[in-house]
């Protein structure tokens, strides 16, 4: 089962369903999927509720890198008037580890039309970070397809 890290804003009611809502599709798929807003350090949660927040942010930031590390899919929503800055950091990390370590692709999913600069909806070390993007959810669901039976969009 291919597991894979998803990546994005999570911050209203709106981002939080359709995440769940993606999540619940691809897990019904067969990918195994880490949600940081269900899967993650959250502070009403054993052992997190004990912490500090300070001690929480500090775990929330070591667990979220090693799913990142463990995936080997990093699936970022790129959706919003520009993505999200938690998200453009667990980019780097996956980024980062793909060259080094890991055969990890990293597809960016933008279903929204807003553009945050001149001639690009993406930022340059956003756009080449990722190894695809795909702007609907049918798109997505192809590429991961190709991706399950070891096709690489790349080659």
């Amino acid at each position: 089962m291919m597991k894979i890290y998803f990546a994005g804003p999570l911050f209203c009611e709106a981002e939080l369903r359709f995440n769940l809502a993606l999540t619940e599709k691809l897990e019904a798929t067969g990918f195994e999927i880490f949600l940081p807003q269900r899967d993650g350090v959250e502070a009403d949660k054993p052992p997190y509720d004990q912490m500090t927040r300070e001690e929480r942010r500090s775990a929330m930031f070591t667990l979220d890198k090693q799913k990142v590390y463990e995936s080997e899919i990093f699936l970022f929503v790129l959706d919003g008037r520009v993505p999200d800055e938690g998200a453009c950091v667990e980019l780097g990390l996956a980024f980062a580890h793909k060259e080094f370590q890991s055969k990890k692709h990293l597809i960016g999913l933008q279903t929204d039309s807003r553009a945050a600069f001149i001639q690009a909806r993406l930022n340059v070390m956003l756009s080449e970070a990722l190894d695809e993007v795909v702007e609907t959810e049918s798109e997505l669901f192809l590429l991961l397809d190709q991706y399950r039976k070891g096709f690489s969009a790349s080659t």
